[in-house]
């Protein structure tokens, strides 16, 4: 089996592992301080603050905002639970724009008919690697007063015109075990105000600046220096991570696009993609359902995932929650039922490409 993802550490990892375990202390320390200082300067910020994984880091986000009860974060109802749970976490409504077939982000023009009096945040997801279309949603953020929080979970070191993921006001990074780059749990958010910088790093620490001095009512957020030892290797190499998953994207692409029933993902004009997935959408014109089609890739030895099967709304928990405003969102619907992700991590080998293309191919009936 070709597995949809895989995780490999090398002698690197281990040795800056190794040094943490025989300094006797894993919390929070230098190395934190490391990943936060290269993480920030890998993304053209001037803060990076660490937490324990990826949802601590959209609800922490949000809690530095300050939002009251009845404030709407608008945001896209086609990703992981994670973005509503935060949102609802830190006290506010979420509301929802359509999504995009051609990066599947938000729409901007549905993102702007979902703006109300209510709206105070503009949550974007950077889906699968690729940014959503922050030009337009910056305008969007300007003209209406309100705050950006990018939803960058898989998007680490994306580009849009030159700039990265998590530099347009607040961003929150993944380092989840899967992710191109990992700490196992963990979580990043970033920041060019450096009061929501002061704000977050005395909130992770139990709103403690000195020991046993509060200055607000915190948390526990912090990551060990254990974790952060797993990443900083990986930030060094980091762009040959993401080299590797653009070629590999780049031959998925050659062998599929002209497979009928698939459409293939795109780079759009002047994004940078890190490839965190690798997503087609199966059509009506391929010889078996979605459904059907992952199975019969598991039957050819291809691991195949669905992210998402479902918008957020669409499960018992939320479909009635007072704090949950359901809209029209037909295209997301519809990429719902669609969506296939296919292995392109940078463990693959010429043969695994050309054993996923020949699989994919077969499948569709191509």
């Amino acid at each position: 089996m070709i597995p949809i993802t895989t995780v490999k550490f090398g002698p690197e990892e281990e040795r800056e592992v190794l040094e943490v375990l025989r300094s006797g202390s894993i919390a929070q320390g230098p190395k934190v301080a490391q990943l936060e200082a290269e993480f920030a300067r890998m993304h053209g910020v001037p803060h990076a603050i660490a937490v324990n994984n990826g949802t601590t880091a959209l609800v922490a986000a949000l809690q530095a905002l300050d939002l009251q009860p009845g404030d709407e974060v608008v945001t896209s109802p086609f990703t992981f639970v994670a973005t509503l749970n935060a949102i609802l976490e830190a006290g506010a409504t979420a509301t929802f724009a359509d999504i995009r077939f051609d990066d599947f982000n938000v729409d901007p023009e549905s993102l702007a008919a979902a703006i109300g009096p209510k709206t105070k945040v503009l949550l974007p997801v950077h889906l699968y690697g690729q940014m959503a279309d922050m030009g337009a949603i910056s305008a969007l953020a300007e003209q209406n007063g309100l705050r950006i929080l990018e939803d960058a979970a898989q998007s680490h070191g994306a580009t849009y015109d030159g700039r990265s993921a998590g530099s347009y006001g607040l961003g929150t990074f993944s380092l989840y075990a899967t992710k191109n780059l990992t700490t196992g749990e963990g979580g990043i958010i970033t920041t060019n105000d450096d009061a929501i910088a002061d704000k977050l790093r005395v909130m992770r620490n139990q709103g403690m600046r000195a020991r046993y001095v509060y200055e607000m009512a915190g948390h526990n957020y912090r990551l060990t220096d254990l974790q952060a030892a797993l990443g900083l290797p990986q930030l060094a190499r980091y762009e040959s991570i993401v080299a590797a998953r653009k070629r590999n994207a780049a031959r998925l692409s050659e062998g599929l696009s002209d497979v009928p029933g698939v459409v293939v993902p795109q780079e759009l004009p002047g994004r940078s993609h890190v490839w965190h997935q690798y997503t087609i959408r199966v059509t009506e014109e391929a010889r078996v359902s979605r459904d059907a089609f992952v199975e019969a890739l598991s039957a050819e030895g291809i691991g195949a995932g669905v992210y998402y099967p479902r918008l957020l709304w669409d499960y018992d928990a939320y479909r009635d929650h007072p704090r949950v405003l359901r809209r029209e969102a037909p295209v997301a619907e519809q990429v719902a039922a669609q969506v296939i992700s296919l292995p392109v991590h940078n463990a693959l080998s010429d043969d695994d490409l050309s054993a996923i293309v020949a699989a994919v191919s077969k499948v569709a009936g191509a």
